[in-house]
């Protein structure tokens, strides 16, 4: 999916001749706390409510209040991961679309994102999710989906988390089983750290791999 697919038509862009004041009415009313700005129709940049808010004239055009404006942007044919590193690496809520000319296509929201991945088929599939956690050097998507798949089950998605302090990974699995009890146990017989696991399952079943949980314990 690329930026230009997920360009929404509830937020409209704000003119260069605009008063912050106008600005800040709009960003209220589409619930972001930032806007583009267009001269001649063109991307000038992107303006915030709290860069507006240390301005003391409000009724001033935006081109009087901003001698510049940050131009953080992705072209029409972006994947949409570099569409939400783009908004995390400018902690934006709103990020504008362009063509190859630099031509303001329009703009999507963290609210459009979110909305969208969360009616993905795999989000909203039904089954549990499991959290891993290893040494990045022990990472192999291929062994752990030849571990669920032995539990005739099947990875519906997969989200890697990773930070520059550890050399530790975050797994998020989301797996097609609603009851992860056998599939927790075999990534255990791996020696692979379950983290957390968020299932739905019958009150014996759950007691059942705590008893199993706490056994394994007491055997280390």
């Amino acid at each position: 999916m690329t930026a230009k697919e997920v360009i929404t038509d509830e937020i409209p862009p704000l003119m260069h001749t605009d008063s912050g004041e106008k600005a800040l009415i709009w960003m209220e009313e589409f619930k972001v706390s930032h806007l583009p700005v267009l001269k001649n129709r063109n991307f000038v940049g992107l303006v915030s409510e709290n860069d507006i808010l240390d301005k003391k004239d409000l009724e001033l055009p935006l081109d009087v209040l901003f001698d510049h404006l940050p131009r953080p942007y992705v072209f029409e044919h972006a994947h949409i991961y570099e569409v939400l590193a783009k908004m995390a690496e400018h902690r934006i809520s709103v990020l504008p679309v362009l063509d190859s000319n630099e031509n303001y296509l329009g703009c999507t929201s963290v609210y459009q994102l979110m909305t969208l991945i969360a009616n993905t088929t795999s989000i909203k599939e039904v089954g549990g999710i499991v959290v891993l956690e290893m040494n990045s050097a022990d990472y192999s998507l291929a062994q752990i989906a030849q571990i669920v798949e032995s539990e005739n089950a099947k990875i519906l998605s997969s989200f890697i988390m990773s930070s520059s302090y550890t050399t530790k990974l975050e797994v998020t699995l989301k797996i097609s089983e609603v009851d992860l009890s056998r599939i927790i146990r075999s990534f255990e017989r791996y020696d692979m750290t379950v983290k957390a696991s968020f299932q739905r399952s019958t009150d014996q079943d759950d007691l059942q791999f705590r008893y199993d949980a706490l056994m394994n314990y007491l055997n280390i």
